[in-house]
């Protein structure tokens, strides 16, 4: 496993979600935490997959998928925000806004090598 920034921050973001989601779950929020734990780690899972991509296309298709989660997540974190008795970590907001920036960056990366390597053919 290649051991990116972007890796290592989808961890990171992945451990803040677990136990944000055990918290809103004493509070009996089970839906919530289910959706944060379904959006959350799976940009994580779609990183790793892309550092084992088969192609450049398939790599950007699976970073795509982390960024379309992580905006997924920035909603359920909203959400949880906007509600009285639901505390949310700026720190959890803050670790999601650089993932996203990141993977947006990625994507438009390597969609310009692809181009580029496309064009000397």
């Amino acid at each position: 496993m290649r051991d990116g920034s972007i890796v290592k921050k989808s961890i990171y973001f992945s451990v803040l979600i677990l136990s944000y989601s055990d918290l809103l779950n004493n509070k009996r929020q089970v839906v919530i935490s289910t959706q944060l734990l379904k959006s959350g780690t799976s940009i994580g899972a779609n990183v790793f997959e892309a550092q084992y991509s088969e192609s450049r296309l398939d790599f950007i298709h699976k970073m795509k998928v982390a960024l379309k989660e992580a905006n997924e997540k920035l909603y359920w974190l909203t959400l949880c925000k906007k509600m009285d008795d639901l505390e949310v970590q700026q720190e959890m907001f803050n670790s999601l806004h650089e993932i996203m920036s990141i993977l947006s960056k990625i994507i438009i990366t390597s969609k310009k090598n692809l181009n580029s390597n496309s064009n000397k053919v």
